[in-house]
């Protein structure tokens, strides 16, 4: 279990320290990372997660539908749980909230999942990571991304629910939203990708995960710490309350034993830097999210040493 755990976190958290060495010591830009964030939401991510979903054989993608509907759950159960107290409670504004609501809610499965669980589980478990990117680029971030856009001011002269409408026909035209919706429309209809597209498109695909960390460890470089109650509590929701509130679901769903371990996994993943890229294009950079990226990154080393412990042992 020791050399388990070694292989699959140390090359994780490894490529998290060299983006943060790198903006630290200003190797590379902190600040300005407009072009790398491109590049992996864009680029990188949509072509691994169109590729991975239509190389899937249908009646394992088939096999993924609990899954779907288990992480889509523990995904807007988390999110609207966070939006609701930090208006209430933090007294944030809907932006703010809604960029701390999908910092604690996604999981950074596009950065961490996509080399730690093959690493852990085998090479079957990329689909399910891949699966729960997907989901989360389906709900809850267009969700996100419409919030944002509705309090940007870009669609005042619109009536309320032509203002929804505007807000979420901008956010599904990100290629991060709609890569999975055309790989299982692909999968669906049984159309086959040609070999030289399907090369082609794993040149990026295969990037990600490198990129993903690389931009991960940037994006915390950058970020002010303030360590407070909030912030505290916000790791212990995302580390131990989302994949607790996860296996519950996934044993209610009646999720097999593999699919089990595979979807606490990636709920027990640090946060996601989703939240705080899509923030910082719309002036809404709360502390409390930044520095849960960070504490949640940090705890990670230990959290995730212990999901995958307890998990070997359900």
């Amino acid at each position: 279990m020791a050399e388990i755990l070694a292989n699959s976190l140390i090359p994780v958290f490894a490529g998290l320290l060299v983006g943060y060495l790198a903006g630290i010591r200003k190797v590379v830009d902190n600040k300005d990372l407009r072009t790398l964030i491109t590049f992996v939401m864009s680029f990188a991510v949509p072509c691994a997660l169109f590729i991975t979903i239509v190389r899937a054989p249908h009646e394992l993608l088939v096999g993924e539908g609990r899954v779907v509907l288990v992480l889509a759950v523990i995904y807007l159960v988390t999110y609207a749980v966070t939006y609701f107290l930090a208006r209430k409670l933090a007294r944030l504004n809907g932006a703010d909230s809604a960029v701390l609501s999908l910092t604690l809610s996604f999981p950074n499965a596009a950065a961490i999942g996509i080399p730690l669980l093959p690493a852990v589980y085998g090479i079957p478990a990329s689909l399910t990571d891949v699966v729960a990117i997907a989901v989360g680029a389906v709900t809850i971030s267009p969700i996100t991304l419409a919030i944002l856009e509705n309090n940007s001011g870009s669609h005042d002269h619109l009536t309320g629910l032509s203002r929804v409408r505007a807000s979420l026909w901008k956010a599904v035209q990100r290629p991060v939203v709609w890569a999975p919706m055309l790989g299982v429309l692909v999968v669906a209809t049984g159309l086959t990708v040609p070999t030289y597209a399907d090369k082609s498109l794993s040149v990026f695909g295969t990037a990600t995960a490198g990129a993903a960390l690389f931009l991960t460890g940037l994006v915390v470089s950058a970020q002010r710490f303030t360590l407070k109650w909030s912030v505290a509590w916000s790791v212990v929701g995302k580390t131990l309350l989302q994949p607790a509130l996860c296996l519950g679901a996934a044993r209610a769903a009646g999720l097999p034993l593999d699919q089990t371990r595979h979807v606490v996994l990636v709920a027990a993943i640090p946060c996601g830097f989703f939240g705080v890229v899509f923030g910082k294009s719309f002036g809404a950079t709360p502390d409390v999210a930044s520095s849960t990226l960070i504490a949640s990154t940090v705890a990670g080393v230990l959290t995730l040493a212990g999901w995958i412990v307890l998990s070997s042992w359900v």
